[in-house]
């Protein structure tokens, strides 16, 4: 088991979902966030089941700066409940693992 965390999110726009990923990076919040394009989300809201076309971000980060990583994702993002879920990286090539620790504060 590492630091080392994948987070996911999705945003409306690419607009925002680069806007989202620009700010984690230049804050030193995350390694580095992949923008998945076009993603066709159905889901629950409010009683109502919803479909939206998405953009998905794969953050690369650590555990000790997901509150902040969540709380800059709540902070830009133009959903009134955005996901923002942290999954565990139980491994992975060292020197990257290294590096994605290296780029956050």
């Amino acid at each position: 088991m590492t630091n080392n965390r994948l987070v996911l999110t999705t945003a409306s726009s690419r607009e925002e979902a680069r806007k989202i990923a620009r700010a984690l990076v230049e804050r030193r919040l995350a390694a580095c966030v992949n923008l998945v394009p076009q993603l066709e989300s159905v889901y629950r809201w409010q009683g109502t089941i919803e479909e939206a076309q998405e953009w998905l971000l794969i953050i690369k980060t650590t555990s000790s700066a997901f509150d902040r990583v969540r709380d800059t994702i709540k902070e830009l993002h133009s959903y009134e409940l955005p996901e923002c879920i942290s999954l565990a990286i139980d491994g992975g090539s060292p020197a990257y693992l290294k590096w994605l620790e290296e780029s956050v504060e």
